[in-house]
């Protein structure tokens, strides 16, 4: 039994998690933290991550950055492993994650569901055939009208995950509308597009002469997020200090 902390647990993914828990005899969901109230849950909820005083395995984190700073301080005191999947965080909020999982293990992803990890492993091989082709490569992401976060972490991990095959040559460019020149070979565009009821849709667009290849993934619930962060909360039970991610919980389920 994994015995897991909710963050953020009143949240639109926390209570999709808080569900998807209930129905799993593998899992117990024994405390939340969020300041919002306005949810009546199972479990005991706390204002802030600091206030929690109850014992578990693991934390799963879908809250907001600014609270990243003292959940990251929570864990290393209680040497609690965290599933990390809040987005947005700063250069300095990275570089607190990555001295945190020195001392307890973190795993983070921008996207938790297991077609978007495909992907990111899909993209390498074609990187290596269409870029070196010459074709210019472009990012799509939309997604609800309240996130606040633009672009989105999975189009920047799907950007990295490109651009590390590219030994990291290749600039990001999220606005052309300053700038009148033509588009740079070696740049890679980012578009962001926010309205309605969108739960997450990502295209990456390789676009050659009289040829494009666009590879897509759509997310038509946030359950399919949630199923992955309960796995990974399963897989980080236990394990040792230091920095995780999603392929690790599809290695050790394959």
């Amino acid at each position: 039994m994994t015995k897991v902390i909710m963050h953020g647990c009143n949240g639109r993914m926390g209570q999709v998690i808080s569900g998807l828990i209930a129905e799993d005899n593998d899992v117990e969901l024994v405390a939340g933290v969020d300041l919002s109230d306005h949810i009546t849950n199972p479990y005991p909820v706390f204002k802030s991550i600091k206030e929690c005083d109850i014992e578990a395995d693991v934390i799963i984190d879908f809250a907001s950055a600014k609270a990243v700073d003292g959940l990251l301080e929570y864990c290393v005191e209680k040497q609690m492993p965290c599933v990390l999947c809040t987005t947005g965080l700063s250069e300095e909020q990275l570089k607190k994650v990555e001295e945190a999982s020195k001392k307890v293990a973190i795993l983070k992803s921008a996207n938790m569901s297991l077609g978007i990890n495909l992907l990111l492993k899909m993209l390498k091989e074609a990187t290596h055939v269409l870029a070196n082709a010459g074709y210019d490569i472009e990012i799509v992401e939309k997604h609800h009208n309240q996130k606040l976060d633009a672009p989105s972490g999975t189009a920047l991990a799907l950007a990295d995950s490109i651009n590390e095959e590219l030994n990291n040559e290749y600039e990001y460019v999220y606005d052309r509308s300053q700038v009148r020149q033509k588009r740079d070979k070696k740049e890679i565009g980012i578009s962001a597009v926010r309205g309605g009821t969108i739960v997450g849709d990502h295209d990456v667009i390789f676009a050659g002469m009289d040829e494009v290849i666009t590879f897509s993934h759509t997310a038509y619930s946030r359950s399919v997020f949630g199923k992955g962060a309960v796995q990974a909360a399963k897989f980080l039970k236990g394990q040792a200090a230091g920095m995780y991610n999603m392929s690790h919980v599809i290695e050790a389920n394959s």
